[in-house]
Protein backbone atom coordinates (compact mmCIF):
# COMPACT_ATOMS: atom_id res chain seq x y z
CA UNK A 1 0.00 0.00 0.00
CA UNK A 2 1.58 3.48 -1.02
CA UNK A 3 2.07 5.92 1.57
CA UNK A 4 3.76 8.93 2.42
CA UNK A 5 5.33 11.14 5.28
CA UNK A 6 2.38 14.05 6.22
CA UNK A 7 4.95 16.37 7.11
CA UNK A 8 8.65 17.17 5.43
CA UNK A 9 12.18 16.65 7.46
CA UNK A 10 12.40 19.43 9.41
CA UNK A 11 15.78 21.03 10.47
CA UNK A 12 18.37 21.01 13.72
CA UNK A 13 16.01 22.99 16.00
CA UNK A 14 12.81 22.01 14.53
CA UNK A 15 10.16 18.86 14.54
CA UNK A 16 8.29 16.94 12.12
CA UNK A 17 5.15 15.06 12.73
CA UNK A 18 5.10 11.71 12.83
CA UNK A 19 2.45 10.37 10.62
CA UNK A 20 2.45 8.20 7.14
CA UNK A 21 -0.93 8.87 5.02
CA UNK A 22 -2.06 6.18 2.22
CA UNK A 23 -2.29 7.99 -1.42
CA UNK A 24 -3.31 6.77 -4.29
CA UNK A 25 -1.18 6.35 -7.74
CA UNK A 26 -0.60 10.02 -7.90
CA UNK A 27 1.04 10.36 -4.49
CA UNK A 28 -2.30 12.23 -3.42
CA UNK A 29 -3.68 11.18 0.03
CA UNK A 30 -6.07 8.72 -1.05
CA UNK A 31 -9.52 9.92 0.23
CA UNK A 32 -13.27 7.74 0.28
CA UNK A 33 -16.69 8.82 1.26
CA UNK A 34 -16.36 5.87 4.10
CA UNK A 35 -13.43 4.99 6.36
CA UNK A 36 -11.30 1.43 5.88
CA UNK A 37 -8.89 1.79 8.17
CA UNK A 38 -9.60 0.81 11.85
CA UNK A 39 -11.87 1.97 14.26
CA UNK A 40 -12.46 2.53 17.64
CA UNK A 41 -14.23 -1.19 18.02
CA UNK A 42 -11.31 -2.51 16.52
CA UNK A 43 -8.74 -0.66 18.41
CA UNK A 44 -10.41 -1.68 21.97
CA UNK A 45 -10.58 -4.96 20.66
CA UNK A 46 -7.38 -5.24 20.01
CA UNK A 47 -5.71 -3.65 23.27
CA UNK A 48 -8.49 -5.51 25.73
CA UNK A 49 -10.03 -1.71 26.00
CA UNK A 50 -13.71 -2.06 25.81
CA UNK A 51 -14.89 -2.59 29.31
CA UNK A 52 -12.29 0.73 29.93
CA UNK A 53 -13.24 2.41 27.26
CA UNK A 54 -17.01 2.32 27.70
CA UNK A 55 -16.77 3.39 31.59
CA UNK A 56 -13.84 5.19 32.52
CA UNK A 57 -12.27 8.52 31.30
CA UNK A 58 -14.79 10.79 32.62
CA UNK A 59 -12.99 13.97 34.13
CA UNK A 60 -9.77 13.37 32.32
CA UNK A 61 -8.24 15.17 29.61
CA UNK A 62 -6.11 14.21 26.44
CA UNK A 63 -3.99 17.37 25.52
CA UNK A 64 -3.07 16.86 21.76
CA UNK A 65 0.33 19.25 21.06
CA UNK A 66 1.06 20.31 17.80
CA UNK A 67 2.34 22.89 15.60
CA UNK A 68 0.41 24.87 13.50
CA UNK A 69 -3.55 25.47 13.19
CA UNK A 70 -6.66 22.82 11.82
CA UNK A 71 -8.92 25.30 11.67
CA UNK A 72 -11.61 22.06 10.74
CA UNK A 73 -10.14 20.55 13.86
CA UNK A 74 -13.54 20.45 15.43
CA UNK A 75 -16.22 20.25 12.78
CA UNK A 76 -13.79 17.05 11.30
CA UNK A 77 -14.15 15.31 14.94
CA UNK A 78 -17.44 15.57 14.72
CA UNK A 79 -17.87 13.54 11.63
CA UNK A 80 -15.25 11.20 13.29
CA UNK A 81 -17.60 10.63 16.04
CA UNK A 82 -20.59 10.46 14.54
CA UNK A 83 -19.54 7.64 12.53
CA UNK A 84 -18.42 5.70 14.86
CA UNK A 85 -21.41 6.36 17.60
CA UNK A 86 -19.28 8.17 19.76
CA UNK A 87 -20.58 11.19 22.46
CA UNK A 88 -20.21 14.52 20.97
CA UNK A 89 -16.81 16.72 21.57
CA UNK A 90 -17.75 19.85 21.23
CA UNK A 91 -16.58 23.84 22.81
CA UNK A 92 -20.61 24.15 23.59
CA UNK A 93 -20.64 20.79 25.57
CA UNK A 94 -17.41 21.54 27.13
CA UNK A 95 -15.68 18.85 25.80
CA UNK A 96 -13.52 20.08 23.42
CA UNK A 97 -10.94 23.32 23.80
CA UNK A 98 -8.34 24.42 21.42
CA UNK A 99 -5.76 26.93 22.19
CA UNK A 100 -2.79 28.58 21.21
CA UNK A 101 0.53 27.97 22.57
CA UNK A 102 -0.42 31.17 25.49
CA UNK A 103 -3.71 28.81 26.42
CA UNK A 104 -5.75 31.70 24.60
CA UNK A 105 -8.39 31.00 22.34
CA UNK A 106 -8.14 32.62 19.46
CA UNK A 107 -5.21 34.31 17.47
CA UNK A 108 -4.13 30.63 16.62
CA UNK A 109 -1.05 30.39 14.29
CA UNK A 110 -1.44 29.96 10.59
CA UNK A 111 -3.20 26.95 9.13
CA UNK A 112 -0.74 24.60 7.43
CA UNK A 113 -1.92 21.13 5.68
CA UNK A 114 -0.10 18.53 6.67
CA UNK A 115 0.09 19.65 10.72
CA UNK A 116 -3.68 20.05 10.35
CA UNK A 117 -3.66 16.28 8.79
CA UNK A 118 -1.66 15.21 12.08
CA UNK A 119 -3.80 17.05 14.04
CA UNK A 120 -7.61 15.44 13.08
CA UNK A 121 -5.86 11.93 13.28
CA UNK A 122 -4.31 12.51 17.05
CA UNK A 123 -7.88 13.95 17.89
CA UNK A 124 -9.25 10.68 16.06
CA UNK A 125 -7.25 8.58 17.83
CA UNK A 126 -7.92 9.97 21.62
CA UNK A 127 -11.42 10.00 20.68
CA UNK A 128 -10.76 5.95 19.76
CA UNK A 129 -9.83 4.98 23.09
CA UNK A 130 -11.20 6.88 25.91
CA UNK A 131 -14.47 8.45 24.47
CA UNK A 132 -15.43 9.86 27.81
CA UNK A 133 -12.39 11.50 28.28
CA UNK A 134 -11.96 15.74 27.10
CA UNK A 135 -9.74 16.80 24.64
CA UNK A 136 -7.49 19.84 24.98
CA UNK A 137 -5.61 20.93 21.75
CA UNK A 138 -2.45 23.10 21.60
CA UNK A 139 -1.07 24.31 18.97
CA UNK A 140 2.48 25.75 18.56
CA UNK A 141 3.31 29.24 17.34
CA UNK A 142 5.72 27.18 14.75
CA UNK A 143 6.84 23.20 14.96
CA UNK A 144 9.89 24.47 16.48
CA UNK A 145 11.28 22.69 19.82
CA UNK A 146 11.05 26.27 21.66
CA UNK A 147 7.12 26.63 20.97
CA UNK A 148 6.34 22.98 21.06
CA UNK A 149 7.69 22.74 24.23
CA UNK A 150 5.99 26.07 25.60
CA UNK A 151 2.72 24.65 24.13
CA UNK A 152 3.48 21.06 26.38
CA UNK A 153 3.97 23.49 29.69
CA UNK A 154 1.13 24.96 28.46
CA UNK A 155 -1.24 21.79 28.34
CA UNK A 156 -0.34 20.82 31.88
CA UNK A 157 -1.00 24.02 33.43
CA UNK A 158 -4.42 23.75 31.81
CA UNK A 159 -5.02 20.57 33.64
CA UNK A 160 -3.63 17.52 31.08
CA UNK A 161 -4.00 14.51 32.37
CA UNK A 162 -1.81 12.98 29.45
CA UNK A 163 -0.42 15.00 26.92
CA UNK A 164 0.35 13.00 23.45
CA UNK A 165 3.32 14.72 21.97
CA UNK A 166 2.74 12.86 17.68
CA UNK A 167 6.24 14.63 16.61
CA UNK A 168 10.13 14.52 16.79
CA UNK A 169 13.65 15.38 15.13
CA UNK A 170 17.44 15.23 15.62
CA UNK A 171 18.88 14.71 18.56
CA UNK A 172 21.03 17.66 20.25
CA UNK A 173 23.36 18.24 23.43
CA UNK A 174 21.02 20.86 24.93
CA UNK A 175 18.00 18.38 24.90
CA UNK A 176 19.65 17.47 28.49
CA UNK A 177 18.32 20.60 29.59
CA UNK A 178 15.52 21.24 27.38
CA UNK A 179 13.90 18.23 28.00
CA UNK A 180 12.60 19.89 31.54
CA UNK A 181 9.61 21.18 29.64
CA UNK A 182 8.16 17.47 29.02
CA UNK A 183 8.74 16.77 33.28
CA UNK A 184 5.19 17.24 34.82
CA UNK A 185 4.65 14.98 38.09
CA UNK A 186 1.58 13.13 37.92
CA UNK A 187 1.22 13.80 34.25
CA UNK A 188 1.43 10.92 31.35
CA UNK A 189 3.79 12.53 28.05
CA UNK A 190 3.61 10.20 25.60
CA UNK A 191 6.32 10.57 22.69
CA UNK A 192 6.34 8.86 19.09
CA UNK A 193 9.61 7.33 18.41
CA UNK A 194 9.74 8.04 14.85
CA UNK A 195 8.89 6.73 11.01
CA UNK A 196 12.33 6.40 9.92
CA UNK A 197 13.47 3.38 11.52
CA UNK A 198 15.80 2.29 13.83
CA UNK A 199 17.84 5.93 14.47
CA UNK A 200 16.44 7.77 17.97
CA UNK A 201 14.36 11.20 17.78
CA UNK A 202 13.91 13.96 20.64
CA UNK A 203 11.89 13.93 22.37
CA UNK A 204 10.83 10.60 22.28
CA UNK A 205 14.65 10.23 23.98
CA UNK A 206 13.63 11.96 27.22
CA UNK A 207 13.62 10.13 30.06
CA UNK A 208 10.34 11.94 31.32
CA UNK A 209 8.00 10.62 28.86
CA UNK A 210 6.63 7.32 27.45
CA UNK A 211 8.64 6.74 24.39
CA UNK A 212 6.05 4.83 22.12
CA UNK A 213 7.02 2.69 19.10
CA UNK A 214 5.43 0.84 16.57
CA UNK A 215 3.98 -2.44 15.17
CA UNK A 216 2.18 -3.76 12.35
CA UNK A 217 -1.78 -4.81 13.52
CA UNK A 218 -3.45 -7.68 11.87
CA UNK A 219 -6.97 -9.64 12.96
CA UNK A 220 -6.26 -13.32 12.95
CA UNK A 221 -7.81 -16.07 14.23
CA UNK A 222 -6.99 -16.66 18.25
CA UNK A 223 -7.63 -16.09 21.05
CA UNK A 224 -7.25 -12.66 21.45
CA UNK A 225 -8.02 -12.02 18.03
CA UNK A 226 -4.79 -10.31 16.63
CA UNK A 227 -1.56 -10.48 16.07
CA UNK A 228 1.70 -7.84 15.99
CA UNK A 229 4.90 -7.20 14.80
CA UNK A 230 7.57 -4.69 14.91
CA UNK A 231 6.94 -2.04 11.99
CA UNK A 232 10.10 -1.83 9.77
CA UNK A 233 9.12 2.24 9.98
CA UNK A 234 9.07 2.82 13.86
CA UNK A 235 12.02 4.41 15.78
CA UNK A 236 14.05 2.93 18.10
CA UNK A 237 18.08 3.16 19.92
CA UNK A 238 19.82 4.29 22.07
CA UNK A 239 19.92 8.29 22.69
CA UNK A 240 23.30 10.22 22.49
CA UNK A 241 22.70 12.72 24.91
CA UNK A 242 20.11 11.62 27.60
CA UNK A 243 21.24 9.22 30.64
CA UNK A 244 19.49 6.23 31.57
CA UNK A 245 16.51 6.13 33.54
CA UNK A 246 17.40 3.98 36.69
CA UNK A 247 13.69 2.01 35.65
CA UNK A 248 15.41 1.16 32.36
CA UNK A 249 17.48 -2.23 32.75
CA UNK A 250 18.72 -3.26 29.72
CA UNK A 251 22.19 -3.39 28.82
CA UNK A 252 23.03 -2.90 25.24
CA UNK A 253 22.65 1.16 25.81
CA UNK A 254 24.43 3.03 28.64
CA UNK A 255 22.17 5.73 28.31
CA UNK A 256 18.62 6.03 27.70
CA UNK A 257 16.69 3.36 25.44
CA UNK A 258 14.19 3.83 22.91
CA UNK A 259 11.36 2.92 22.79
CA UNK A 260 8.84 2.16 26.29
CA UNK A 261 5.80 0.29 24.50
CA UNK A 262 3.81 0.59 21.49
CA UNK A 263 0.70 0.33 19.39
CA UNK A 264 -0.80 -0.08 15.96
CA UNK A 265 2.00 2.55 13.04
CA UNK A 266 2.11 0.43 10.40
CA UNK A 267 0.21 2.39 7.50
CA UNK A 268 -0.37 -0.93 5.83
CA UNK A 269 -2.67 -1.71 8.93
CA UNK A 270 -3.77 1.92 9.27
CA UNK A 271 -6.36 3.63 11.30
CA UNK A 272 -9.71 5.70 9.58
CA UNK A 273 -9.15 9.37 10.10
CA UNK A 274 -11.63 11.87 8.97
CA UNK A 275 -9.75 15.11 7.52
CA UNK A 276 -11.20 17.88 5.31
CA UNK A 277 -8.56 20.54 5.07
CA UNK A 278 -7.59 22.08 2.13
CA UNK A 279 -9.24 19.46 -0.25
CA UNK A 280 -7.87 16.46 1.15
CA UNK A 281 -11.39 15.90 1.85
CA UNK A 282 -12.85 12.76 3.58
CA UNK A 283 -11.64 9.51 5.31
CA UNK A 284 -7.84 8.71 5.23
CA UNK A 285 -6.31 6.00 6.46
CA UNK A 286 -3.22 6.99 8.45
CA UNK A 287 -0.23 5.05 10.17
CA UNK A 288 3.44 6.59 11.68
CA UNK A 289 4.00 6.60 15.05
CA UNK A 290 1.93 9.74 15.27
CA UNK A 291 -0.93 7.13 15.90
CA UNK A 292 -0.03 5.08 18.75
CA UNK A 293 1.63 8.57 20.87
CA UNK A 294 -2.05 8.90 21.35
CA UNK A 295 -3.42 5.64 21.87
CA UNK A 296 -1.24 5.22 24.69
CA UNK A 297 -1.88 8.30 26.03
CA UNK A 298 -5.89 7.39 25.93
CA UNK A 299 -4.55 4.42 27.88
CA UNK A 300 -3.25 6.16 30.42
CA UNK A 301 -6.39 8.40 30.99
CA UNK A 302 -8.32 5.61 31.32
CA UNK A 303 -6.05 3.59 33.63
CA UNK A 304 -6.18 7.29 35.81
CA UNK A 305 -3.25 6.47 37.52
CA UNK A 306 -0.78 9.71 38.57
CA UNK A 307 2.93 8.79 36.96
CA UNK A 308 5.77 10.91 35.96
CA UNK A 309 7.68 9.25 33.48
CA UNK A 310 8.16 6.11 31.53
CA UNK A 311 8.68 3.83 34.68
CA UNK A 312 4.89 2.62 35.12
CA UNK A 313 4.59 -0.10 32.76
CA UNK A 314 8.06 -1.52 33.85
CA UNK A 315 6.79 -2.48 36.68
CA UNK A 316 3.49 -4.05 35.20
CA UNK A 317 4.86 -6.32 32.03
CA UNK A 318 2.42 -9.35 32.60
CA UNK A 319 -0.22 -6.40 31.09
CA UNK A 320 0.94 -5.86 28.16
CA UNK A 321 1.25 -8.48 24.85
CA UNK A 322 4.80 -8.78 24.34
CA UNK A 323 5.52 -8.43 20.44
CA UNK A 324 8.31 -11.01 19.59
CA UNK A 325 9.36 -10.52 15.54
CA UNK A 326 9.84 -8.14 13.42
CA UNK A 327 12.43 -5.33 12.62
CA UNK A 328 13.30 -1.60 11.94
CA UNK A 329 16.62 -1.69 10.20
CA UNK A 330 20.16 -2.79 10.76
CA UNK A 331 22.08 -2.74 14.33
CA UNK A 332 23.97 -6.26 14.39
CA UNK A 333 21.19 -8.05 15.30
CA UNK A 334 20.74 -6.42 18.42
CA UNK A 335 17.41 -6.11 20.18
CA UNK A 336 18.02 -2.06 19.82
CA UNK A 337 16.20 -2.60 16.11
CA UNK A 338 15.02 -6.15 16.58
CA UNK A 339 11.85 -7.35 17.80
CA UNK A 340 12.13 -9.95 20.84
CA UNK A 341 11.09 -11.44 23.89
CA UNK A 342 10.47 -9.27 26.48
CA UNK A 343 12.51 -5.60 25.78
CA UNK A 344 13.57 -4.31 22.74
CA UNK A 345 13.63 -1.05 21.03
CA UNK A 346 11.07 -1.22 18.21
CA UNK A 347 8.20 -2.24 20.17
CA UNK A 348 9.87 -1.30 24.00
CA UNK A 349 7.85 -3.80 26.36
CA UNK A 350 5.00 -3.85 24.08
CA UNK A 351 1.36 -3.25 23.53
CA UNK A 352 -1.90 -2.68 26.13
CA UNK A 353 -3.42 -5.63 27.36
CA UNK A 354 -5.83 -3.88 28.86
CA UNK A 355 -4.97 -0.55 31.15
CA UNK A 356 -2.65 -2.35 34.37
CA UNK A 357 0.66 -1.74 32.60
CA UNK A 358 -0.27 1.99 32.68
Amino acid sequence: MAHKAVCPGAPSGFAHCDSQVVTDASGAPLATATPSGFGPADLQSAYALATAAAGAGGGRTIAIVDAYDDPNAESDLAVYRAQYGLPACTTANGCFKKVNQAGVQGSYPRADGGWAQEISLDVDMASAVCPNCKILLVEAKTNSFANLSTAVDTAAALGASTISNSYGGSEYASEVTDQSHYNHPGIAVTVSSGDNGYGVEFPAASQYVTAVGGTSLKKVASTRGWAETAWSGAGSGCSAYIAKPSWQKDTGCSKRTVADVSAVADPNTGVAVYDSFRGSGGWLVFGGTSVSAPVIAGVYALAGNTVSDGSYPYLHTSDLFDVTSGSNGTCGGSYLCTATTGFDGPTGLGTPNGVGAF
